[in-house]
């Protein structure tokens, strides 16, 4: 049997009510010379408190388990209590730090285990009444893996940042879709001050990590991406972990319009520059979207006759910064100076004067957010760091563990009352 809503439970209630009016109105007044019955006692009795949850403590892996990854964790499983402590040690009684995670399932060693080596785990949980529990495992870990994925971090501790830089994390060969939740759950990002925020996966060769809006200049971020030893699936396991702690610089905006053949430049919401541009000719666009500074190269070299043959081209480059992976930039091109503000006749790049593109590569970081508008295409996501080119309720549908409520709820709260200059 169905339970009922509690709003069939309602509508039940109120037709009880009715009948119970209509029976009486039918029946009339009581005869004043009836006896009538003495009201009764309508004060409930209150209920028993609810009997506390008795402790409980399990935890993993499991007593005797070997070829445990180099990646494990002590799994924990608790009622009635919290975890007052927990203490890793190799066999030869070396401490393993680590902490326990935020939703208390697991304590994560801060480093990878070392291969083929025995560990020792002890848990102990305290319930209110001060009632202890210990629980203790031993277990080996595997050999050293046969077969790596190798990852990358785009970011390095010291670096300082652009508001739109997002976390990003690399992986050769892709990682499959069965494997993508236990890789993400050893990625780690915390910020000072918290903005919290979600990863999406750009099929299985990177994943992305951004809040709801532009990071607050001034943020501190601090990235772990561990992940030596994690199975990454088809037999692979993570080669490396890395970290890094960077900082957000002030904000700094591009933004590029393709019907005026002007880009305006923002620093802290404030229009600072517009510089003529031009862009990519109808046979070479430029993307229209959200954009990232990628890279930043004062002196380069761009050489397209190894995949465009004698239509290609070789030209020194000054003040390059890379925009997407297909080989859009912006950069100094003195040659179209005459273009610039008038016509498109890139090869999809933004073009500047060398004094405009000089003042704008000394000023700009890596993370700054550049966006293109009213070209003939629109940007192919993944080509480039594209995660700001997602509305956030898009966005948070890449992760492959569901973002908690609370974390998609804010996101949206912060992204409606974001104000931005270029209205996006």
């Amino acid at each position: 049997m169905r339970r009922p809503t509690s709003r069939g439970w309602s509508r039940g209630l109120a037709i009880v009510a009715a009948a119970a009016l209509l029976v009486s109105g039918c029946s009339g007044p009581p005869d004043p010379g009836e006896t009538q019955p003495a009201a009764l006692d309508a004060v409930a009795e209150p209920s028993p408190p609810a009997a506390p949850v008795p402790l409980s403590l399990a935890i993993t892996p499991e007593a005797g388990a070997k070829g445990q990854p180099l990646s494990s964790e002590i799994g924990i499983t608790l009622a009635g209590g919290e975890i007052s402590d927990v203490s890793v040690t190799r066999a030869d009684g070396a401490k393993v730090n680590g902490a326990l995670r935020e939703d208390g399932t697991s304590w994560v060693p801060s480093s990878p285990l070392n291969a083929s080596t025995t560990y020792k785990a002890s848990v102990t949980a305290r319930d209110p009444a001060g009632a202890t529990q210990t629980r203790t495992t031993t277990f080996t870990t595997m050999g050293s893996p046969g077969r790596e994925t190798g990852t990358g971090l785009y970011l390095f501790t010291g670096q300082t940042v652009g508001v739109a830089m997002p976390v990003v994390i690399e992986f050769h060969p892709a990682v499959p879709e069965a494997a993508r939740a236990t890789v993400q759950r050893r990625l780690f990002v915390t910020s000072t001050p918290a903005q919290p925020g979600a990863w999406h996966w750009v099929g299985g060769n990177q994943v992305w990590y951004r809040p709801a809006t532009y990071w607050q200049p001034g943020t501190t971020i601090s990235v772990r991406s561990g992940l030596r030893g994690v199975p990454m699936g088809n037999g692979y396991y993570g080669d490396i972990d890395r970290s890094a702690t960077v900082t957000v610089g002030p904000k700094f905006v591009m933004a590029v319009d393709n019907a005026s053949k002007l880009m305006n430049v923002y620093a802290n919401d404030a229009l600072v520059k517009t510089f003529p541009v031009s862009l990519g000719k109808a046979s070479t666009p430029s993307s229209s979207g959200t954009m990232v500074v990628m890279s930043k190269e004062e002196q380069t070299v761009f050489d397209t006759t190894d995949t465009d043959g004698a239509a290609g081209y070789r030209a020194n480059i000054s003040f390059a910064m890379r925009l997407t992976w297909s080989g859009e930039f912006i950069h100094a091109a003195p040659w179209s100076v005459g273009d610039q503000g008038r016509r498109n006749v890139s090869h999809g790049c933004v073009n500047l004067s060398t004094p405009n593109s000089a003042w704008l590569f000394a000023n700009a970081h890596i993370g700054d957010p550049v966006t293109i508008r009213g070209t003939e295409t629109r940007l192919t996501r993944g080509n480039g760091w594209t995660a700001w080119d997602l509305p956030w309720t898009e966005y948070v549908k890449g992760s492959a563990i569901p973002v908690p409520a609370a974390v998609v709820v804010a996101g949206n709260a912060a992204a409606a009352a974001a104000r931005d200059p270029l209205g996006l």
